[in-house]
């Protein structure tokens, strides 16, 4: 009787052996193609590595791209064998991404993204010099270039971060700023404007006079071209709107006092603070 339960076992012992062997192989196809399999708990399982020439077969596995953690997600049951069998059975990748053998080597700036973006989280962005956030800025516009000497080049042009935000798109012509970069600097002063903006909107101006001066500077500093603009106050001097009334030239800008009356009387602004800046100073 125990020779026949231990014959009845040993087919058993053999295919739990050979399943593991799968598995194994399955996983050291993996790493062979530079993919990364972790278990995230919950019967979930994140994809990440050299995802990218990857990316159908990942998505027809079922896979889901998180964008936060840069990875593919998998839900249910370890799909490292389901995984490698879509590897074995896909054409070989080609490219500099592929990982395959007698594919040109790989530039020196490789991976140094994800280790800026693993820097940021693990301490912050305070101890970034101005051209490594420059640079960081320029990851989510311009994709697979090495963006640390155009931060340089850019910073060492105009002087300064607020600079080379308002610089004009002629003068970013040199650079090979593409139109999504040139937005994305527009869209990063406007967000330091509205920033500055809400520390003095609907507050006393004459309580918060060096933060007004600090907005001004904000709005105005890295301006080109002469800029006449109008802060109007309510009868508590409380900051009830800025708008721009004129635009001019590099050294003069024309004002109308008739808009300028007609405008306060719109906003019912019992007060108004005329603001002007100088581009050549």
């Amino acid at each position: 009787m125990a020779r026949r339960k231990a014959e009845a076992a040993e087919p058993a012992l053999v295919a739990g052996a050979a399943d593991t062997a799968a598995s194994d192989d399955a996983l050291l196809s993996l790493v062979a193609a530079g993919l990364r399999l972790q278990s995230a708990g919950d019967s979930s399982w994140k994809v990440s590595g050299n995802t990218l020439p990857n990316r159908d077969l990942l998505r027809d596995a079922g896979g889901t791209w998180n964008k936060l953690d840069q990875c593919w997600e998998f839900a249910g049951e370890d799909p490292t064998v389901r995984l490698a069998a879509a590897l074995a059975a896909a054409p070989p990748a080609a490219g500099h991404n592929s990982g395959a053998t007698g594919a040109p080597p790989k530039p020196h700036y490789h991976g140094h993204r994800q280790r800026v973006r693993e820097r940021v989280l693990a301490a912050g962005v305070e101890a970034l010099a101005d051209y490594e956030l420059l640079e960081l800025l320029l990851f989510y516009s311009i994709q697979r270039i090495d963006t640390k000497p155009l931060a340089k080049r850019l910073l060492e042009r105009f002087g300064t971060l607020g600079d080379v935000f308002a610089a004009e798109p002629q003068q970013l012509r040199e650079f090979d700023i593409d139109q999504s970069t040139l937005v994305q600097f527009r869209a990063l002063r406007e967000t330091a404007r509205r920033l500055a903006e809400r520390k003095v909107k609907h507050m006393p101006v004459l309580t918060n006079w060096q933060q007004l001066i600090d907005y001004c500077h904000t709005a105005l500093a890295h301006e080109k071209t002469e800029q006449f603009r109008i802060l109007f106050l309510d009868r508590k001097n409380v900051l009830i709107g800025d708008e721009v009334q004129q635009r001019g030239t590099i050294d003069h800008t024309p004002v109308y006092p008739r808009e300028v009356v007609k405008r306060a009387l719109q906003l019912n602004a019992s007060a108004l603070i005329l603001v002007h800046n100088h581009p050549t100073h």
